[in-house]
């Protein structure tokens, strides 16, 4: 079990994929965006942060950084639809995280999850 920050702007998306790791048996606290997401990180300690890269007023990437600040042995996993902007933008600290591309089923969302988190 692992204590996870979700962030994913899409509600429905974020409803879903913080019900399949609640059910995977982790702790997940869920954010709206990456701002909200940040400031959760200032009380909380994870095991994941899982994050989408294109969010409204701040992005995954920048979260990623953050997230890292904070917790520098913290695990990060991407989502996205347009993987390769994350590949094009990315620092090279992040160029080697996991990132699983929308669309995804949940249960390849646990598996991948659960990779990371080894």
């Amino acid at each position: 079990m692992a204590d996870i920050l979700l962030a994913e702007d899409d509600d429905n998306l974020r409803y879903y994929l913080c019900r399949a790791l609640e059910r995977a048996g982790h702790n997940v606290i869920s954010a709206a965006n990456g701002l909200e997401a940040e400031e959760t990180l200032s009380f909380h300690r994870f095991d994941l942060v899982l994050t989408d890269v294109v969010m409204p007023e701040k992005g995954g990437v920048e979260l990623a950084k953050i997230a890292r600040f904070h917790q520098p042995d913290i695990k990060v996993m991407f989502i996205t639809g347009f993987s390769g902007i994350l590949m094009e933008e990315t620092d090279p600290p992040f160029k080697d995280e996991k990132v699983l591309s929308k669309p995804f089923h949940l249960r390849d969302l646990i598996t991948e999850v659960n990779k990371v988190l080894l």
